[in-house]
């Protein structure tokens, strides 16, 4: 008889922890969220990557659009939210909701003020024919102040000796 006893209450204890396993699993929502780069300027891209939510899910926050959240193959979900031109420069929240529960992780990240630098064209276009005229009308400019300049201190050093 105690040999029963002790089966059923080990079977029920089993049976209450397999349920509550899933239930846990279900309602521990987004965790580890991350932000990369922690500081972003007005209209740059900010990297948001979550753990927990397995179907996706969304980001929000004042600084940009809802974005939603998709899954990739290590089993993370990331976002690429865009931060709006007009964001007020300083600290801002955003919220991960993960589309399967209803809980809600949040994480801060800075706004700076500008755009950020812009590398421009490196280069890659030539110099236009008004450029070069007014570089070449300096060179001749400095070549003949220097002839002059030279030619001076030559005759001035040659009536001091």
């Amino acid at each position: 008889m105690r040999a029963s006893r002790a089966l059923a209450v080990a079977a029920t204890a089993c049976a209450a922890v397999g349920l509550s396993a899933p239930l846990a699993l279900a309602t521990s929502g987004p965790s580890n969220i991350t932000v990369n780069p922690y500081s972003v300027h007005q209209g740059s891209t900010l990297t948001v990557t979550a753990q927990g939510c397995g179907h996706g899910g969304t980001v929000t926050s004042n600084a940009f659009a809802q974005t939603s959240l998709t899954v990739n193959s290590s089993g993370h979900s990331t976002a690429s939210p865009r931060i709006h031109d007009h964001a007020t420069p300083g600290h801002y929240n955003l919220a991960v909701k993960c589309s399967d529960n209803a809980m809600v992780a949040t994480h801060q990240f800075t706004v700076l003020d500008g755009r950020g630098a812009h590398g421009g064209l490196g280069g890659s276009m030539g110099p236009s024919s008004t450029e070069m005229a007014v570089g070449g009308g300096l060179v001749a400019t400095a070549a003949v102040g220097g002839t002059f300049f030279l030619a001076r201190r030559r005759r001035v050093s040659g009536v001091q000796v």
